[in-house]
C-alpha cells in the first residue's frame, strides 16, 4: 500500500502559477530525502521535494515494499512501507511540498547565486540550495525488447502492478525469475478477489533468484495444476484486432510456441539511471557524485548530495549512513540560506526551541 499525502500539500504544488521561490529543493523521496525533510526542518527550513515516482519511499518501497529491513538504529525490524510511513509521520510538522511523477530536467545557476530549477511537468524553482537524495538515480522498469510491443504499454503489457483488482479473471503471463514475478504469480493463483482466470509464469532459466519459499510454493501450484511454469523468452506476439492475443515463447529446445494471454505482466527488475543529473555540471565518479564529509557538498557550492548517489572514501551505501549525512548537509546549507545566522547545535531532547518547531510541549524536569 503506497503512502498517503495531504491531498491539500498536493494541490498546492500543482497549482502554484511561476517559479516557486525556496529555500530547498530536494531531488528524490526515498528515505535519506525523507530524513533531509527532517534535518533542515530543525534548522527552520522548508524544503519543496521532488521524485521521478509516483509515490514516496523510493527504493525500498519500489523494490522491496514488504521485504524486512534489520539496520535501522532503534527498529528491530521494519519492511520498506512501515519505514517510508514512520518517515513521513515524522516530518509531518515541516509540511515539506511533494513533486512526484517528475524528473529535474534542468538546473541553471543564476546571477543571484539561486539556481532556477524545472522539471519534466514544467514545474520551475528558484532555490537557494538543492539536496541530491536520488539513491543511485531515477529508476526506470526494464523492458522487454520485442519490436513493436511497447504500444500496448499500459493496456495489455505492464511493468508494475499498482491495482491488482485490474487483474482479476484475466488470463495472464508473467515474465520474470526474481521476487517480483514470483510473488505476484502466486497472488494471482491465491483464490480472493484478485484470482486471475489462468497464471503461465516464464522465465529463461529453470532457476531463480527469489526467495526458495517462494519457489517451491509454484513448484506445487504447478504440481497440482493451478498454474503453469515455462522455461524460455518471449520472442514476438500474436495480435488480432489491435490487442495482443498470444505471446511467442521460444523455449530452451528452440521451439517457438505460442501463449496465450490476455495480459502480460513482465518483472525485469528496474534500472537506475543518472539521467539529468549527469549533464549539471558536477564532478562525477562511477556514476556517483564527488562529496566533501564535511557538508557533503558536490563540485558546485549549494549543491549537496546524500545518500546511495554520492562518494567519498570509506562510503558505505547505508541507509543509516545517509541519515548522519543529511545532518551534516543541512549544517551545511545554513551559511548559505541564512548567512546572517549563527547556528548551534541543539537537542530535541532539551531545546525549547525544537519543540516549538516540532509542535511539540517542552518537558519540565526537576
Amino acid at each position: 500500500m503506497e503512502p498517503k499525502l495531504n491531498q491539500e500539500v498536493m494541490d498546492t504544488a500543482a497549482a502554484h502559477d511561476g517559479p516557486i521561490e525556496t529555500d530547498a529543493v530536494i531531488v528524490g523521496a526515498g528515505p535519506v530525502g525523507l530524513f533531509q525533510v527532517f534535518e533542515l526542518g530543525l534548522l527552520e527550513i522548508k524544503a519543496h521535494v521532488i521524485d521521478s515516482l509516483a509515490y514516496p519511499g523510493g527504493q525500498p518501497v519500489e523494490l522491496y515494499p514488504d521485504k524486512p529491513i534489520y539496520d535501522i538504529p532503534a527498529i528491530p525490524v521494519c519492511t520498506g512501507q512501515e519505514l517510508t510511513d514512520a518517515l513521513l509521520k515524522q516530518i509531518e510538522p515541516f509540511g515539506a511540498t511533494f513533486h512526484l511523477g517528475q524528473e529535474v530536467t534542468t538546473v541553471q545557476k543564476q546571477d543571484d547565486g539561486r539556481f532556477f530549477v524545472e522539471t519534466s511537468k514544467g514545474t520551475k524553482f528558484l532555490t537557494k540550495t538543492i539536496f541530491i537524495a536520488a539513491g543511485v538515480g531515477a529508476f526506470q522498469p526494464r523492458t522487454l525488447k520485442v519490436d513493436g510491443l511497447d504500444v500496448f504499454e499500459g493496456s495489455q503489457l505492464f511493468y508494475r502492478v499498482k491495482n491488482p483488482a485490474d487483474f482479476a479473471g484475466k488470463n495472464l503471463v508473467i515474465v520474470g525469475g526474481g521476487d517480483s514475478a514470483l510473488d505476484w504469480a502466486l497472488n494471482f493463483v491465491n483464490e480472493g478477489p484478485n484470482k486471475a482466470e489462468s497464471v503461465i509464469l516464464i522465465h529463461r532459466r529453470d532457476g531463480f533468484k527469489a526467495a526458495p519459499a517462494s519457489v517451491a510454493k509454484m513448484r506445487e501450484l504447478c504440481d497440482q495444476y493451478e498454474m503453469q511454469f515455462i522455461v524460455g523468452q518471449v520472442t514476438g506476439y500474436e495480435e488480432k484486432d489491435g490487442k495482443i492475443t498470444g505471446a511467442k515463447v521460444t523455449g530452451a529446445d528452440g521451439v517457438t510456441r505460442v501463449v496465450p494471454l490476455d495480459v502480460l505482466l513482465v518483472f525485469f527488475g528496474l534500472s537506475p539511471k543518472l539521467g539529468p543529473i549527469a549533464e549539471w555540471g558536477l564532478q562525477i565518479e562511477r556514476k556517483q557524485l564527488v562529496v566533501d564529509t564535511e557538508k557533503f557538498s558536490t563540485s558546485i557550492p549549494g549543491i549537496f548530495a546524500v545518500g546511495d548517489i554520492n562518494t567519498y572514501p570509506g562510503k558505505k551505501k547505508l541507509i543509516l549512513s545517509g541519515f548522519h549525512e543529511c545532518a551534516l548537509a543541512a549544517f551545511g546549507a545554513m551559511p548559505i540560506i541564512f548567512p546572517e545566522k549563527k547556528v548551534f547545535l541543539q537537542y530535541t531532547t532539551t531545546s525549547p526551541k525544537l519543540h516549538k518547531v516540532l509542535g511539540v510541549e517542552s518537558p519540565v524536569f526537576d
